[in-house]
């Protein structure tokens, strides 16, 4: 059984994804211990709530300093032993004693083609935002390991998605979870609960 935290920072729609993947059986053989957010207010802590599932706070604002949050951060993740933590919305840069102890075993979903729109600046509404000031017609969502960097560790899957006529980024946000972000992101994750994706030392 892959045991799972998930990291959120929103409204938590690809944990919702996540969810109803498992509940479909494309998912199988994986359980989420635990969902964490950095923001008390997060949906997603509401959604794992009605679950049943363990949903827990970890917020940079209840710590002196930011060192004080990383190691708490670790802490609470240890604290339910996971083989996989899965960033789905989680916008706090994760500090390197976490990636280092879970190197390969931390992945994240990032609503652009990386290398496009990605790295520092780029979250959010904020990618897509910068999707339609250059002007390009394709766009996406990548799922990739988490190492040192900002978005810069393997690919694991990419899909893309037009760029249309009128888009705003709301509208483009929209259709990139929909029709991108929602379904790569469960179908890695039972990739690596079939173990046909290996996690761990490589």
């Amino acid at each position: 059984m892959l045991r799972m935290v998930v990291c959120v920072s929103g409204g938590g729609t690809n944990l919702g994804a996540i969810f109803e993947a498992m509940d479909k059986g494309i998912i199988r053989d994986a359980e989420i211990c635990e969902v964490i957010s950095n923001n008390k207010n997060a949906y997603a802590l509401t959604r794992a709530a009605e679950r049943n599932v363990s949903a827990k706070c970890v917020s940079p604002k209840d710590f002196e300093n930011r060192e004080a949050f990383n190691e708490a951060l670790l802490k609470e993740i240890d604290s339910v032993n996971p083989d996989l933590v899965v960033l789905a919305g989680f916008l706090v840069n994760v500090p390197e004693i976490i990636i280092r102890k879970y190197k390969n075993r931390i992945i994240n979903i990032h609503p652009s083609l990386i290398p496009s729109f990605c790295g520092k600046g780029y979250y959010g509404l904020k990618v897509h935002e910068g999707v339609l000031a250059r002007g390009v017609k394709v766009t996406g969502a990548t799922v990739h390991f988490v190492d040192e960097g900002i978005d810069t560790g393997k690919i694991l899957c990419q899909k893309a998605v037009y760029v249309e006529d009128g888009d705003t980024p709301e509208v483009l946000q929209r259709r990139v979870m929909e029709q991108a972000e929602w379904q790569i992101l469960p179908e890695i994750i039972g990739k690596i609960a079939r173990k046909e994706i290996k996690i761990g030392d490589q």
